[in-house]
């Protein structure tokens, strides 16, 4: 083997196998590679913790159980519920119309912001009239939608679909509305027609805007949802808030409560999984 031969070799070997940042792997302890997390899991709980104790003196200071109701009582109804199958029965009509809401405003919003902000005319045409709709408090429609749909699951679904359309809507339109114009010229240059601009680079380059849209719009599912159940209804956990509320049962209202807290938690779990998967083309550092 030559010198000029070994000399290329080493380049080769110190040359990366790919261009951007790289990982080195690192030999690290368990702690080293989970201490960070255990200990703000652990804090987590510790904090949950005091607030139940704070939650329990508080109870023995204010005279009417009425007002706070207490630790034990919030978890016996809890255990009564989940016994019968009320909290079960409840909670999966309002996990249905989060869901069907959430997947009808995704799919209606992507569809409306992506053709409408494609025509810049009609986008500049109807951006303040979309605002303006954008704006108005979403509980505010809810009369409305009890007069077209009535009470039942429909206008549940609707309202919350109504919630997540805006947010994907605007978006996904702000996503298509600042694609690379260079972009745009060169695909014209090259013979593209507008269907290849419109499928090769507009909605390629409008996908962080979508995605964006798809993160921030699913616990606005669950609150039009909801909305839609305190405000008339016989079924879901919006109803259970209502009901136990009319009995004085303080203890129900916040077991309730707990039960939608876990429930919007694990959306925003979702949410988490979601943007880590969809940060991964970032460089490191971003993500």
């Amino acid at each position: 083997m030559t010198a000029a031969q070994t000399i290329t070799m080493n380049d080769t070997a110190r040359t990366p196998a790919a261009s951007g940042p790289v990982k080195e792997a690192r030999k690290r302890t368990w702690w080293g590679k989970n201490g960070r997390q255990t200990s703000v899991w652990m804090l987590r709980v510790a904090l949950f913790l005091i607030f139940l104790v704070a939650w329990y003196i508080a109870s023995l200071v204010v005279p009417n159980p009425m007002f706070i109701s207490t630790p034990v009582a919030v978890w016996n109804q809890l255990v009564e519920w989940i016994v019968d199958g009320t909290i079960v029965f409840h909670s999966w009509i309002t996990i249905q119309e989060v869901a069907l809401g959430y997947v009808i405003g995704v799919l209606t919003g992507a569809v409306a912001g992506f053709i409408l902000a494609s025509i810049h005319l009609i986008y500049d045409v109807f951006e303040p009239f979309m605002m303006a709709l954008y704006s108005i408090p979403k509980v505010a429609l809810a009369p409305l939608f009890i007069v077209w749909f009535g009470i039942g699951i429909d206008m549940k679904i609707i309202l919350a679909a109504v919630s997540v359309f805006f947010l994907v809507f605007l978006n996904t339109a702000s996503g298509v509305r600042e694609v690379d114009r260079g972009l745009i010229d060169a695909v014209r240059l090259m013979g593209g027609n507008k269907r290849d601009v419109a499928f090769k680079v507009v909605l390629p380059a409008s996908m962080a805007g979508l995605l964006t849209g798809l993160k921030v719009s699913i616990p606005y599912a669950l609150i039009g949802a909801v909305i839609g159940e305190l405000v008339a209804s016989n079924r879901g956990l919006g109803y259970l808030i209502n009901d136990s509320a009319a009995q004085f049962n303080t203890a129900g209202v916040f077991a309730a409560v707990a039960v939608l807290t876990v429930l919007a938690m694990l959306l925003n779990g979702v949410v988490a999984l979601i943007s880590t998967r969809t940060n991964r083309w970032k460089p490191l550092g971003e993500a």
